[in-house]
């Protein structure tokens, strides 16, 4: 049964990891807004609804384990994502590494799971992974909305200084 578990996960995993590289290169497309930045970790934290099934909660040092992964995963994430400034909007900048760095990060969830996966039950284990996702999201997400105000900020300075500048006659 826990191979089972394992290889329907990872090719769950797999499908989701392909879907997320999907619309990162879809979105690259499209101009960015502070709405598009901030609304997915809202969204994302019902799955804090988990915990309230009592064998999904994981251990305090679990907890506190599974959020720093997180964030030292987040420094990846933070480093690849970049702003540019087209047609007087704001997009993302396309990123190579942005799919090897999800694939890497899959195949570290896997490698994971195989290691730990049998010491720990699964509804915990789901619980731990839940966890390292969203301490990855959130920093990442608050870096790009810094970056992101701030280059709004730069543009709109710029757009206002070209409006009132004088003109010749």
């Amino acid at each position: 049964m826990d191979e089972i578990y394992i290889w329907i996960t990872s090719v769950g995993a797999v499908i989701m990891a392909s879907f997320a590289i999907f619309i990162r290169l879809k979105a690259t497309k499209r101009p960015v807004s502070a709405k598009k930045i901030i609304i997915p970790p809202i969204f994302m934290s019902t799955g804090f609804l988990m915990f309230l099934y009592e064998p999904a909660r994981p251990a305090f040092l679990q907890v506190i384990e599974a959020v720093l992964v997180g964030m030292i995963f987040s420094i990846l994430l933070i480093k690849t994502s970049k702003f540019e400034i087209r047609d007087q909007q704001i997009y993302m900048k396309r990123s190579k590494a942005f799919a090897f760095i999800l694939l890497g990060l899959l195949f570290a969830r896997i490698i994971f799971k195989l290691l730990i996966g049998d010491t720990i039950n699964v509804e915990e284990l789901a619980g731990m992974f839940f966890l390292l996702a969203y301490g990855m999201i959130i920093p990442w997400r608050i870096s790009m909305y810094m970056n992101f105000r701030q280059l709004e900020k730069g543009l709109k300075n710029s757009l206002q200084s070209k409006s009132t500048m004088p003109v010749e006659t």
